[in-house]
Parts: C-alpha cells; structure tokens; sequence
C-alpha cells in the first residue's frame, strides 16, 4: 500500500525539492534525531556517496567509492546493503528497478511513500515527482479489481528537456 506522505504541501515541481548533497545529509540526520533512529557511519557515507551523485548510482558503484575512500565498511560489502536497506525503510533513498539504482528521496523529512519518476535514457538523470493523484488512481484501480496493492514503483524512461532540445 502506498504510504502518503507527511509534508502538507504536494510537490510536483522539482525546484522544491533538496538537491544539494550537504542540506540533504542534514535533513536526514535531522529526520533521524526526531524519529529516534541510528545513522550509524556506514550508513550516513552511504547515503552521502548517493546524495552527491546527483543521479541514480548502482550498488556495484557504491561498493567501490566506499572501497575507495577506505571508510567504514569499506571491507564488508554485507554492510553497504544493509545500509541501503536501512536508508529505503526509511524512506531516505529509492531504488529504481528498471535500472537497478538508488536515487537521494528529495523529501527526506516525509514517511515513506511511492513516487513515479522519470528517468532520462540519455544523461540518466532521475526526476522523483511526488505526485498523489497518479499515486491513488494506480492504487484504487488495483483495489478496485480486488488486487492488493503493497508496494509501487512507476518509472518511465524516456529523454529529459535538456536530451531532448
């Protein structure tokens, strides 16, 4: 089931969201003071490493930057997944099936929630559009052929207005 997020404002304009890889960091150690919940080492350079992406990166690719920079866990592949876990649970990061990546969720202050995105073939840019209407409908026609719905995951692939020009 789609969980709503808890901003109160909707969000479909990407020019709100926290892109700068710093203030997203903040807003996450934030959100995790205020929930109660442990960003061990491991997993603040995890999502760090994602936030300065800037674009979908894949577990592969996190392994050797954490490898790289000789860091917590840098020896122990076990623990980057499970920093990822712990940053998807929560609702700091998504994955991107279609590509097999995780994107920095640009609100990470809200509860988990689903999200359609846009993903760029070209450049590989990601764009997260919080968009409930799309969100619901996809879950009421489920509901309302009996289907129950868990989990959501709408991405479509195509070329972003800058590949595109």
């Amino acid at each position: 089931m789609a969980r709503k997020h808890a901003h109160h404002e909707a969000c479909t304009d990407p020019s709100h969201h926290v892109d700068d890889a710093g203030g997203f960091v903040r807003a996450v150690e934030a959100a995790c003071l205020e929930r109660g919940l442990r960003l061990t080492p491991i997993r603040s350079r995890v999502l760090e490493l994602i936030a300065e992406a800037g674009k979908p990166v894949k577990a592969y690719e996190l392994l050797e930057l954490v490898r790289e920079s000789k860091g917590v866990g840098a020896d122990a592949p076990p623990t980057v997944y499970r920093a990822l876990d712990f940053l998807m649970a929560n609702g700091f990061v998504h994955k991107l099936e279609s590509v097999n990546a995780f994107v920095a969720c640009h609100h990470p202050n809200s509860a988990q929630h689903s999200v359609p995105f846009l993903i760029c073939d070209r450049c590989h840019s990601a764009v997260e559009l919080e968009d409930v209407e799309v969100v619901s409908q996809l879950e009421d026609r489920a509901k309302a052929l009996g289907f129950r719905p868990q989990a959501q995951t709408l991405e479509v692939h195509g070329l972003c207005a800058r590949c595109a020009a």
